[in-house]
């Protein structure tokens, strides 16, 4: 099939790249000349496994091609995939420009039926306001379809290419057949494509993606509780997973959401409640949570040095905001570098993919280092920010050596408590006892 992908940010160039993989031919478009020609050359402007590999060998194997010409791009599109940014507005409502603006440009454009599919997350009623636009300019016939992307990021070539499940929403029974035939071959082992209208496709993303967070806000939330009873999150954790009501995953106390989908999509959800006269309480709370749960680390820091962090080194591990990505949008770092710079403490930092990402925020600002460890040198503390697997099984004498103090402020969980207590270390995480330098609780 011929397949147009409009956009070519993180959702657009994994879309492009996966259908042709499957053997599709696809050509991507987007207005920056220079992200057009490093794609054109094999470069990802992302880190995520393994999507350079499998880009290279598309532009090898000629399935996937780049332009900044729209009309080259949809021309011979049988189905046109609209990847654009929807960025939140000053009041967290969806930004529909990108959109809306393209929608205009294929009224113009179309010469012949195409099914145009809302990749983009989008509020619900966005299918309609793109048909809206493209009928007031055409007479051709078209279909406008909502197909919601659920890929999580670090492992979104992997969830493309073996999805849990596919969202389509559309009522014409011509676009139907056309997303059916597309997405077959992803689904060859039996996971479901759901067909529904588009309003249902389109509140579904919002829908998933904002009781992921409220998992989250409420292990948070727990944690807490569990660090005021003298209880272990851990613990807690692996007593509610195993009901197989509620399921194991989502369920890791931590230092909040970030990255490009929850935040802006619960906000975008709290913003479409607000505009229907409905008050979305359980939606508002945990936005306000996610909030709470990074100040709330960084007191720990604030009131372990009394108030007074001015000279202090902290060193951070972890700036992206989960692991396998360098996504910093949203990312609790760039909160917690910004609360301790405010203080007066220097901040040295490393990330294995993230730190070019930052640097362009905080310049010198933040000292980032070659590697872990040089991160520690003449550090007052570690704190830890993300649990990428580099940072599970650490050597800990040698982070002992390069401290000036065995402090470790740990935002994600990923040491044992009993481990830290045997070798000495200040250890402070979330939702399970602190342990002292003299190996006494912390109440």
């Amino acid at each position: 099939m011929k397949i147009a992908v409009i956009g070519t940010g993180y959702v657009g160039l994994v879309t492009g790249t996966c259908f042709a993989e499957s053997g599709n031919d696809v050509i991507c478009v987007d207005i920056d000349e220079k992200k057009v020609a490093a794609l054109k050359a094999g470069e990802v402007p992302i880190y995520e496994p393994n999507l350079d590999v499998m880009l290279e060998r598309n532009i090898r194997q000629g399935r996937i091609h780049f332009t900044t010409n729209l009309v080259e791009g949809i021309e011979e599109a049988q189905v046109i995939f609209l990847a654009l940014p929807t960025p939140p507005g000053e009041d967290g409502s969806a930004d529909l420009s990108y959109v809306l603006n393209v929608a205009q440009d294929l009224g113009d454009l179309i010469k012949e039926y195409k099914v145009i599919v809302n990749k983009s997350t989008v509020p619900v009623g966005t299918a309609d306001l793109v048909r809206e636009v493209i009928e007031a300019k055409t007479s051709i016939p078209f279909d406008v379809v909502s197909n919601p992307e659920f890929l999580r990021e670090g492992a979104a070539v992997s969830d493309f290419m073996k999805p849990d499940r596919i969202v389509v929403g559309t009522s014409s029974d011509k676009a139907r057949q056309v997303m059916k035939t597309l997405y077959e071959p992803f689904v060859r082992q039996g996971n479901p494509i759901f067909f529904m209208d588009e309003r249902s496709s389109e509140l579904t993303k919002y829908a998933a993606n904002s009781y992921l967070a409220t998992r989250i806000s409420f292990m948070n939330e727990m944690a807490n509780m569990c660090e005021k009873l003298g209880a272990d999150v851990d613990m807690v954790r692996l007593g509610m997973g195993s009901d197989s009501r509620i399921g194991k995953r989502f369920l890791f106390a931590g230092i909040g959401y970030g990255g490009s989908c929850f935040p802006k999509d619960v906000m975008a959800l709290q913003r479409t409640s607000k505009k229907e006269g409905y008050d979305f309480q359980i939606l508002n709370s945990v936005i306000d949570v996610n909030q709470l749960q990074r100040e709330r680390f960084f007191q720990k820091i604030h009131d372990f040095y009394k108030g007074d962090l001015k000279g202090k080194k902290i060193a951070l591990w972890g700036l992206a905001f989960k692991p396998n990505t360098d996504d910093i949008r949203e990312a609790p770092a760039t909160y917690i570098i910004d609360e301790l710079l405010k203080a007066g403490a220097t901040v040295s930092a490393y990330d294995p993919e993230a730190m070019e990402n930052v640097k362009a925020i905080y310049g010198d600002k933040v000292e980032f280092c070659e590697d872990q460890y040089s991160a520690l040198t003449d550090a007052d503390a570690l704190v830890i920010v993300t649990e990428w697997h580099v940072f599970r099984t650490p050597d800990f004498d040698k982070i002992a050596n390069s401290l000036k103090e065995k402090v470790i402020f740990d935002g994600r969980n990923i040491y044992h408590v009993h481990e830290m207590k045997e070798k000495g270390f200040y250890y402070n995480s979330i939702g399970r006892e602190t342990i002292s330098f003299v190996n006494e609780k912390i109440n």
